[in-house]
């Protein structure tokens, strides 16, 4: 989720924020290869991106931008606005949300789900105390499972053990590393007990 330029850059981020959240790479680093573990076991991977543009935001929007002094993120066409690290393929559908968070304000994104039987999200990418957090709790509220990969996401405003913390205990949420969801996939496909993520 939101794995774009402006959102996974250190130089935008820290420009834009004053900061950079604790270990940006590292969790940019593992939420790609969240996708090459996905991937390599058949897992289907949806990607979805955000797009700022002023003609996309809602007066609320607008208003919080100007008390804050907020210049808008991921204009469409611009670097800011492409994938880092990581690009879809050809088969895999990328869902664009414009100036939301949640990714079922997505066009066609709730569709696909439905379409394809989806019971269970995994989420990674970020950042968890914005999108991952509105993205899982709709989910939850829509009667999806979700498991959110706490090492492929990091906060920007909240410290990101809380933010797992409340998806786990309000949403239900799993949250747990890659590499135990990864382990956990595998042994559910070869017939072990370990428990799907």
């Amino acid at each position: 989720m939101d794995l774009q330029n402006d959102f996974c850059a250190p130089e935008v981020v820290a420009a834009r924020h004053g900061a950079v959240p604790e270990d940006l790479g590292g969790v940019v680093a593992r939420a790609v290869r969240s996708v090459d573990v996905a991937r390599a076991d058949g897992v289907e991977v949806v990607f979805v991106r955000f797009l700022g543009d002023f003609v996309h935001q809602g007066a609320s929007w607008r208003a919080r931008d100007a008390v804050l002094d907020k210049r808008p993120q991921c204009l469409e066409g611009t670097w800011g606005a492409e994938f880092h690290a990581v690009t879809p393929a050809g088969d895999e559908r990328v869902f664009t949300k414009r100036a939301c968070f949640d990714a079922f304000l997505a066009d066609g994104f709730e569709a696909h789900l439905h379409a394809r039987g989806v019971d269970h999200l995994v989420l990674a990418g970020l950042y968890a105390d914005v999108c991952v957090d509105s993205t899982a709790r709709t989910a939850f509220q829509k009667g999806l499972h979700v498991t959110v990969l706490s090492d492929c996401t990091t906060s920007l405003h909240l410290p990101c053990p809380d933010v797992l913390r409340f998806m786990n205990r309000v949403y239900g949420a799993r949250t747990l590393p890659l590499d135990v969801w990864a382990t956990e996939r595998n042994q559910a496909w070869t017939g072990s007990t370990g428990a799907s993520g």
